[in-house]
């Protein structure tokens, strides 16, 4: 089982960047394939990012292509999500999870372990 605690997340002006983290605990994080999703109000959680297990590969949503990068570090138990030119639509709560199969996944179900989430408020 790994737990994972999300930070990073904050009120930024459209156009700016920020940079989100997620901790895992437990000595198994390299097992994980790593997502981010986010889920803004009245809406149902939609995929972002995900990471393979070593980093060597990475798959991202149409809307986030080209503006966000995934990456992790594994000697340090942490996925990271770079968000840059940040719009208005980017607005949510944003968490990440942990796949234990080891398959790059984009749905939420597949996944078995959540963060708490973290709030980005992007503004104009």
């Amino acid at each position: 089982q790994v737990q994972l605690v999300e930070s990073g997340g904050g009120l930024v002006q459209a156009g700016g960047s920020l940079r989100l983290s997620c901790a895992a605990s437990g000595r198994t994080f390299i097992t994980y394939v790593m997502g981010w999703f986010r889920q803004a109000p009245g809406k149902e959680r939609e995929f972002v990012a995900v990471i393979t297990r070593s980093g060597d590969r990475s798959y991202y949503a149409d809307s986030v292509k080209g503006r966000f990068t995934i990456s992790r570090d594994n000697a340090k138990n942490t996925v990271y999500l770079q968000m840059n030119s940040l719009k208005i639509e980017d607005t949510a709560v944003y968490y990440c999870a942990a796949d234990p199969y080891g398959s790059i996944q984009t749905l939420a179900r597949e996944y078995d372990y959540w963060g708490q989430g973290t709030q980005v408020t992007v503004s104009s």
